[in-house]
This record gives C-alpha cells, sequence and structure tokens, in this order.
C-alpha cells in the first residue's frame, strides 16, 4: 500500500513539474567551412548551423515546428532513440511514419518525453540530409541520475565524418552502373564539434560528464584522451555499471555517457584523438582528428597521438545494465534476416535483407495501418518489397543478423531498446560468412547490455531481444545512409490494432495536410489502394533481378571490356585520320604492345587488338 502511494505521489510530481519546450525552426542553406579547408553549404535551422543542443527532462513536451525552408526538398525530422509511446506519427523516418514535409509547410513535431533520460540526438530522415548539417544533440536531464553527485560540470562531443560535396552531388556517382561494387563516396575528413583542430578547455582536479555521440552517415570512430581514462555509465540512454577505458569505438549513431577526471597540474595539454575504422573504407585512407584537451593556454597545442593497435577499446557488448534487468524468457517469434550486397540488373549495387532491397512504398505503413481496419494485421498489404513484419502485443522477439558480407554495419532498431544476446567474432575475407546456429552457439548473458544501436562484425551476426510493448510503426535499419539508400532495412509492424485503438495515434490534422500537400494517400495500402487492400496492382518494386551467375565482377569485365573498346577505337580513328610520325611505334606504346627490336616497321601489321587484352591491360593501367 505504502509503495502504491510513493509511487502515485511520483507520478503527480512528474506532472506537475513537467515543462512543455515550443520550438520554431526553418530549413535552409548556410554557407559554412567546418574543417577550414573548403567552404560549403550545410543545413541549418533559421539561418544558423551547426544546429542547437535541445535540452529537456524526463516528462516534458515538445512542441517543434519545423518549417520547410528548401526551394525543391522535401524534409522530415527523426529524434533517434526516442521510443514515441503512442505518438509513432512522430518518429520521422519518410515514408514510414509519415509525409515528407513539401517546401514552404510546416510540420508540428508533438510527444511527451516518458521514462527515458540520457544522451540522444536528432536528425533529418530524408535521404542525405543529416550527412549535410541537419542533425543535433538531443539531451534529457535526469533530476535522479545515479551519478549526479561523481561529477562537476556536463559536456557534449559530437563525432562525424565530413564530406565537401553536397549529397544530391555524391549519389549520382554512387548509385550508378559505374560502381557496380558499391563503393561508397569516402569523407574528406572527420569533424569533432562540428570542426576540427577543436579546443576543449578543462579545469584541474574536475570530474566531466562527457555525452559523445557519433552523428555520422558512415564511418565509425576510434576516441582516446592522451593520457587520461574514462569510464562509461550510460549507452544509449541506459545507465550502466561502471567500466574503465581508454578507448572507446563508437560507431555511427550510437551513444557513450562517459565520466573523466582531469589531472591536478596545469603544465601541458593533451590530445583528443579520433581516428577513423579504416577497414570501413574500400580505399584505406587515415582520417583523423588531434583536438586540445585544454589545461594551459599558453602551452602548445598537443601533437597527434598514435597507438600500437587500434584492437585494444571497450567491448560495449560486455557492459552490465545498471537496472541488471535479466535476459528475456525464449523468444515467441524470431526474425532472421541476411544482409547481402548485390547487382540488379540495371547495374547498381543494392543491399539487401532476405533477397529483397527495401523499395518505398506509395503510402506510408504507418498509414496503411491507420486506415486498414482488421487488414492491419496482413503483412501482405504493406508490400512485397518493404520487408514488413507484423509482430503481435507483448511478444517476446529475435532478430537473428546474420551479415553475409565483408563490411562492419551498425544497425538501429526505432521505438526501442534491445538485449544484445550474442556477437559473434568478424571472419576474415577469405573465409566462409558464419551464419547463428539456434542448436550451437555461445553461453548468452546473464544481464544482457542494452541499446538501440548495435554493429554487427563482417561475414559474422548477432542477436538481439527486446519486447514488443510499444505499439507502433517501427523501421530497423543500417545507419550508414549510403546502405540506408540502397535498400538495407525492414519495417516493423507492432501490434497494429493496439496502434488503431490508441486515440493519441491518429493522424493530426496536420499531418493530413502535409500528405496532401506533398501528393501522397494518407489512406491505403503499399499500392495506394484504399479499396482493395490486398490488390497491390501498381507498387513500387525493385529492380529485377540479374540473370543467373551475371555478378558484379561479370559487371565490372563488361565496363571495363566496353571502356577498353572504346579508347581502342578512338586510339584506331585517331592514328588513322592524322599524318603522324613514328605512327607505328605511338600505335604500338598506346595500345601496350612490345614491337621488339627487330623490324619494328614490319611487326605493326601483326598487332591484333582484341577487347580482352585491352581489357586486361587497361585495368593495370
Amino acid at each position: 500500500m505504502n509503495f502504491l502511494y510513493f509511487l502515485i505521489i511520483s507520478i503527480l510530481l512528474t506532472i506537475v513539474n513537467a515543462e512543455t519546450h515550443t520550438w520554431y525552426f526553418t530549413t535552409g542553406w548556410v554557407d559554412a567551412n567546418p574543417d577550414g579547408v573548403y567552404p560549403r553549404k550545410m543545413i541549418g535551422w533559421n539561418d544558423t548551423w551547426p544546429l542547437p543542443i535541445l535540452r529537456v527532462k524526463k516528462g516534458d513536451r515538445v512542441n517543434l515546428y519545423l518549417t520547410n525552408g528548401f526551394d525543391d526538398l522535401n524534409t522530415t525530422l527523426h529524434f533517434h532513440g526516442m521510443f514515441q509511446h503512442g505518438s509513432s506519427q512522430m518518429d520521422g523516418p519518410e515514408m514510414v511514419t509519415q509525409c515528407p514535409i513539401p517546401p514552404g509547410e510546416t510540420f508540428l513535431y508533438n510527444f511527451t518525453v516518458d521514462d527515458q533520460v540520457g544522451a540522444y540526438w536528432y536528425h533529418s530522415h530524408t535521404s542525405g540530409q543529416y550527412g549535410d548539417g541537419m542533425r543535433g544533440a538531443f539531451i534529457i536531464d535526469d533530476d535522479d541520475n545515479p551519478y549526479k553527485d561523481e561529477y562537476d560540470e556536463e559536456i557534449v562531443l559530437t563525432l562525424t565524418d565530413h564530406y565537401h560535396d553536397k549529397s544530391v552531388d555524391l549519389m549520382p556517382g554512387f548509385l550508378n552502373r559505374y560502381n557496380p561494387t558499391g563503393a561508397e563516396p569516402e569523407p574528406d575528413n572527420l569533424l569533432f564539434n562540428e570542426t576540427m583542430n577543436a579546443t576543449w578547455k578543462v579545469e584541474p582536479n574536475k570530474t566531466y560528464l562527457l555525452r559523445i555521440i557519433n552523428v555520422g552517415r558512415f564511418v565509425s570512430q576510434y576516441i582516446w584522451f592522451e593520457d587520461h581514462n574514462m569510464t562509461v555509465v550510460e549507452v544509449d540512454g541506459v545507465y550502466t555499471e561502471k567500466n574503465e577505458t581508454d578507448m572507446l569505438y563508437v560507431t555511427i549513431a550510437q551513444r557513450y555517457t562517459v565520466l573523466l577526471t582531469t589531472k591536478d597540474t596545469t603544465e601541458k595539454n593533451f590530445a583528443i584523438q579520433t581516428v577513423v575504422d579504416v577497414s570501413m573504407l574500400d580505399v584505406p585512407k587515415w582520417l583523423n582528428t588531434t583536438n586540445n584537451l585544454q589545461y594551459n593556454e599558453s602551452a602548445p597545442f598537443p601533437e597527434q597521438q598514435t597507438k600500437e593497435s587500434l584492437d585494444e577499446f571497450l567491448d560495449d557488448f560486455y557492459l552490465v545494465p545498471l537496472s541488471k534487468e535479466k535476459l528475456f524468457d525464449d523468444p515467441d517469434y524470431t526474425i532472421t534476416v541476411d544482409v547481402q550486397m548485390d547487382n540488379l540488373a540495371n547495374g547498381i549495387n543494392y543491399a539487401f535483407f532476405n533477397n529483397i532491397s527495401y523499395t518505398t512504398p506509395k503510402v506510408p505503413p504507418l498509414l496503411t495501418v491507420l486506415s486498414s481496419g482488421d487488414m492491419a494485421t496482413n503483412e501482405l498489404i504493406y508490400g512485397t518489397n518493404t520487408n514488413a513484419f507484423v509482430l503481435q502485443g507483448g511478444e517476446t522477439v529475435d532478430i537473428v543478423l546474420n551479415n553475409l558480407d565483408t563490411g562492419t554495419h551498425p544497425f538501429h532498431l526505432h521505438g526501442h531498446v534491445f538485449q544484445v544476446i550474442e556477437r559473434y567474432k568478424a571472419i576474415d575475407d577469405d573465409e566462409s560468412p558464419v551464419a547463428f546456429n539456434a542448436s550451437d552457439h555461445e553461453e548468452w548473458p546473464e544481464y544482457p547490455m542494452q541499446r538501440d544501436t548495435v554493429y554487427v562484425r563482417p561475414q559474422s551476426y548477432f542477436v538481439v531481444r527486446y519486447k514488443a510493448n510499444n505499439p507502433g510503426v517501427w523501421f530497423f535499419h543500417c545507419h550508414i545512409e549510403w546502405h540506408l539508400d540502397q535498400g538495407l532495412a525492414i519495417v516493423l509492424i507492432e501490434d497494429p490494432m493496439g496502434i488503431q485503438n490508441n486515440e493519441t495515434q491518429q493522424l493530426t490534422e496536420n499531418h493530413k495536410q502535409i500528405c496532401e500537400k506533398v501528393g501522397v494517400p494518407w489512406q491505403g495500402n503499399a499500392a495506394g489502394n484504399s479499396t482493395d487492400f490486398l490488390n497491390l496492382y501498381g507498387q513500387n518494386v525493385q529492380e529485377k533481378r540479374l540473370p543467373t551467375g551475371f555478378t558484379a565482377r561479370g559487371i565490372i569485365a563488361l565496363v571495363f571490356s566496353c571502356v577498353s573498346a572504346i579508347l581502342g577505337l578512338a586510339t584506331i580513328a585517331y592514328y588513322g585520320m592524322n599524318d603522324i610520325a613514328n605512327v607505328e611505334e605511338r600505335v604500338a606504346k598506346d595500345l601496350f604492345v612490345d614491337l621488339g627490336e627487330e623490324d619494328e616497321e614490319n611487326e605493326v601489321e601483326q598487332v591484333q587488338i582484341g577487347s580482352s587484352s585491352t581489357a586486361s591491360s587497361t585495368a593495370k593501367r
């Protein structure tokens, strides 16, 4: 009885102390030079970039009016890591939970921060925009922080990769038949708090709470503080038992909150070093930033730091939640997905879950749920190319992800944190991928680490488990934005009848107006059919498959053969139409043919111009 009394009092106090935060922001391009090397336009709000740190408290209300100030781009906004209980339509991914906001229109993101605390961030969930700067930290302060007496000051530190070119200029070369391996555009630099060569002024004998957030679009980063240790106390909004380390590996979209205590001397300054995970780049490129942990303004800027090995970072798999929540019971439903990158008939390299490359439906799945009545439990109505899974409310769900690709991928689940119950080691490129075996696996932890973003190692797998206790439509996708653009996503339709029966889940009038303005139906199945939900005629589908046996290598060979043939014909035409001295030797040189030292004048007639040999020579060049 006493417990119930104190629980009611606690809830009432939370309601009384809750605030409403009302923000008005307009998107637009802003002149900037983030790395000090190359001026470019970045996406700002209210003519300012970088975007602001937004702060709230548990129980607060958010009213964020986002006006699309672009001339020719749609936009959206996602609060990364927020559960959005009862407000799935405020989650933000374009054409998943909402219609995109067209130029000149305003969308109200309206939700309550329930029982979440810690480090989060916000970003556009429209292709390319957060890589162009539409991103910022979202911090939920906690008066009951169990570590609040152990630090003196809080600091937010963001990490990101940076491109000199806009996304709209990079995309055509990426999703292109002349890039058949799907090589991602490589960053030009790394940023630290949206700049390079940054300085963080500290005081001696002081403990700081650092909220470290990777807001990049592609690469993981290693970070360490020269001659200082960090103590991890929170990941992705989940308090953990203390765990000390001297280096973190922070993949895209992950957040680490750590305690760092400064030294008692001000004799020198120390480096804050960040380094790219070079294994994620097709062409190895040493990207790093050296920033200044400043004790003394008169002391020199620190030198770049190196480590003998970058393998000795904290393995987040072994973190223990402070709540010590035990491993959930065996799953009611298991979703097994295989990750693969491959080419389709148009020659472009796509990303697949179980041979399906996510293709945007004509109606966002959440809007299909709300307009389909009893049909909402039928996975078919969400389309054959959305990789939609319908979950029953309250189920325990396992996601088993087998990575058939040779790269590292960070995966994010909207609307939840999950227990990471297994993550297998990396498998070398010259070996076959290893998939999860339900009858032969490692022992699972008693108190699994919980977070909302986790990486899978090359040609390896992970298993995560969570409770389907949050009715809504939730995206599960690779947070490397290039890979999401390639289609590496699934949609989880969680308790569709529960969504329909909740008044707070119904579309706002503002949402309906946005859909109408942008020309997207707010009723109907994946094909936009609102009369026969099982009729998918006209739905968006992925490109056709390549003929059996035609691979990326085949495409590369064909591309080089065509290029070589064109170059060969051009060479013949050039020399045939011009009176050029020493023509025989110059032809032979251009075709990589050694005439030898004898009778070179007669040898030219014996040169055979074959596409295969020319292709080989061109490739070597």
